[in-house]
């Protein structure tokens, strides 16, 4: 999975110039945006932004960002400036998600990495395709399946049971005669 968003960074990168990027960045926004690089903001977004918003950039304690929500302070949640600024300044808990402090509380973060993290959530929201579940709802799969595993095995050791009790029954009437 690790080689196959490496790829689509490269492809992305190469494929799309610096002047195209930004000229298309300025006109999505109504405003000049700076470029980034989506392959190094994944390489930031794990050990920086993942501990809230999920690995998958499915949510968590911070809301998801693939597919990006809405938290109804602005339009298009997608705009690079709305994201820059979040980042950089943080959020108050809106639409009962946590506190973001400001750089996610990585003051290290430089305007760079800020602008390479913007790149990385707009290209994942820009791929099509089946999206990851988040931690809650993986919990919530995963114990919803082990109980239908364990009810079925219980079903089955039920049918077993009253199988082999049943033809121990025959074996005993048999024997008696």
């Amino acid at each position: 999975m690790v080689p196959a968003f490496i790829g689509v960074g490269a492809v992305t990168a190469i494929a799309a110039s610096p002047a195209s990027s930004a000229s298309s960045a300025s006109s999505a926004s109504g405003a000049a945006a700076q470029v980034g690089d989506p392959a190094h903001g994944q390489t930031l977004y794990g050990p920086n932004c993942s501990t809230c918003h999920g690995a998958g950039l499915g949510g968590g304690i911070g809301p998801p960002l693939h597919p990006i929500k809405n938290l109804g302070d602005t339009k298009d949640p997608l705009d690079p400036n709305y994201l820059r600024e979040t980042i950089v300044n943080g959020k108050s808990g809106l639409a009962g998600y946590a506190t973001m402090p400001p750089k996610g509380g990585h003051p290290e973060l430089t305007d760079q990495d800020v602008n390479d993290l913007v790149a990385y959530i707009i290209q994942q929201n820009k791929i099509k395709g089946p999206v990851p579940l988040s931690g809650e709802e993986l919990a919530r799969s995963t114990v919803t399946w082990v109980t239908v595993g364990v009810l079925a095995m219980l079903v089955l050791t039920y049918l077993l049971a009253r199988y082999n009790m049943r033809w121990v029954a025959r074996k005993n009437v048999r024997y008696r005669r």
